[in-house]
Formats: structure tokens, C-alpha cells, sequence
């Protein structure tokens, strides 16, 4: 007597997703693959990967550039809170307060595997990903501190930083930023007391800034010596 074969199992129904919630998964995978690959696959790859056609995916995104846009979004712009503009700008407080702060919570973002993967592959790629977020740090966030740095020192308002003024805050800034290269993509061994590390980083750029940039106290004039009274001749 023959065995009856076993019944096939139901392949479990995939739940349909909305046209927003697929253009969600599709850059949330797409940073996924661009973040482990960098941007040198192709269209293909992209939608095998995402286990869809090409052509559905071109329905979502007309062209890779656009979902190249919609992930600089998500990774980098979403992420950027509104308030940390606030905060810098916040003179109620201490500025070493408000830098220690914002830059705790700014690398809190930052400091992922995923994030400074695709900063550094986009980078390399020549991209504008890099161009756009440089933007993004310089005016919403290095302009706004050499402007607190300026009223700190007693310095007059101006309109926009000079450029030696620009250059110290970018040396300032990358070196924190290179703290979270060195530590999730060389893996190498770093100080682990982040705030700490900031901390030190913020007394170093604080005292330069002031020492470089603030205005020299005008020369006191040295006391005129007494006038002697004229000697009379003898003889």
C-alpha cells in the first residue's frame, strides 16, 4: 500500500504593505546595502537584494540618484534635531555647558556603523551626499558656535565666520568625528569615556579660540619719568 505524501505546507501569506510603508523598507534596506557594499552596485543588485523586480523598484524611485536623496534624508537629515540649534544658542548657560551637551548627543547620532560607513563610501564615490552634509555642519552648527565663541571673547557680531575662524572649528569638529571612525570602522582602541573625550576636545578648542582670535587688551602706557629740574652751574 502506497503512503499518501504529506500535505504541502500553506506557504504563510506576506503581509501587503502600503506604498508608504514599502518606500520605508525600501530605503531602510537600501542603506543596509549601501552602507555594507557602497554605492557601486547597480540597480540590479539594489532590487534583488531587496527581493523585488527592477521594475517596481523604479516605480518608488525613477532613477538611483533619487534613492541615494531619500536615504541622505532619512540618515542624515531626520536624525538632526531642531532643538540643538536652540541649545547652542541658549546664553543663559555656560558655552562649555551647551558645547558638552550638544556634542553628546550629536555623536549619540552619528557614532554608528551605518552612518559613517555610507559618510565615507559616499565620499570616495564622490558623491554629494558628503557636499550636502558639510553644508548642513557648517551653517546650522559650526557658524552658530564661532558666533557664540565671538560674544564669549568680547569680539563684535558679524555676519558670518572668517575663514581662519571657520578652519579652527573644522580641526575641532573632525577630531571628534574621527574618534567615532577610529573606534566603529578601524575598530582601534580609543579612550572609552566619550564625554570625556569631548570635554577635553572642548577645553583645548575654547582656550585657542580665545587665545587666537579674541582682541589683544590695548598697552597700558608706561608712567613718564619725573622731570628733573634743571642743574645750576657752579663757579
Amino acid at each position: 500500500m502506497r503512503r499518501k505524501a504529506p500535505p504541502k505546507r500553506a506557504r504563510a501569506k506576506q503581509k501587503r504593505l502600503s506604498p508608504d510603508d514599502r518606500r520605508k523598507d525600501f530605503v531602510a534596506k537600501a542603506t543596509e546595502f549601501f552602507s555594507e557594499q557602497g554605492f557601486d552596485g547597480g540597480t540590479r543588485d539594489l532590487a534583488r537584494r531587496l527581493g523585488v523586480t527592477q521594475p517596481l523598484l523604479y516605480r518608488y524611485f525613477p532613477s538611483k540618484d533619487d534613492l541615494i536623496k531619500e536615504v541622505y534624508r532619512t540618515v542624515y537629515l531626520e536624525p538632526f534635531d531642531p532643538g540643538w540649534e536652540k541649545l547652542l544658542a541658549d546664553r543663559s548657560r555656560p558655552i562649555r555647558d551647551r558645547l558638552q551637551e550638544f556634542y553628546n548627543a550629536y555623536t549619540d547620532v552619528i557614532f554608528t556603523r551605518k552612518w559613517l560607513r555610507i559618510y565615507l563610501y559616499s565620499g570616495l564615490k564622490g558623491l554629494d551626499i558628503n557636499r550636502w552634509y558639510v553644508g548642513v555642519v557648517r551653517d546650522k552648527i559650526l557658524s552658530r558656535i564661532i558666533r557664540e565663541c565671538r560674544h564669549e571673547a568680547g569680539l563684535p557680531v558679524q555676519s558670518k565666520p572668517t575663514p581662519p575662524e571657520l578652519e579652527m572649528a573644522w580641526v575641532f569638529h573632525s577630531g571628534i568625528f574621527y574618534y567615532g571612525v577610529r573606534k566603529y570602522i578601524y575598530e582601534s582602541p580609543v579612550l572609552e569615556d566619550k564625554e570625556q573625550m569631548i570635554g577635553d576636545a572642548l577645553d583645548a578648542f575654547l582656550a585657542g579660540f580665545e587665545r587666537v582670535f579674541a582682541a589683544p587688551a590695548a598697552p597700558r602706557r608706561a608712567p613718564a619719568a619725573p622731570r628733573r629740574a634743571p642743574m645750576k652751574a657752579v663757579g
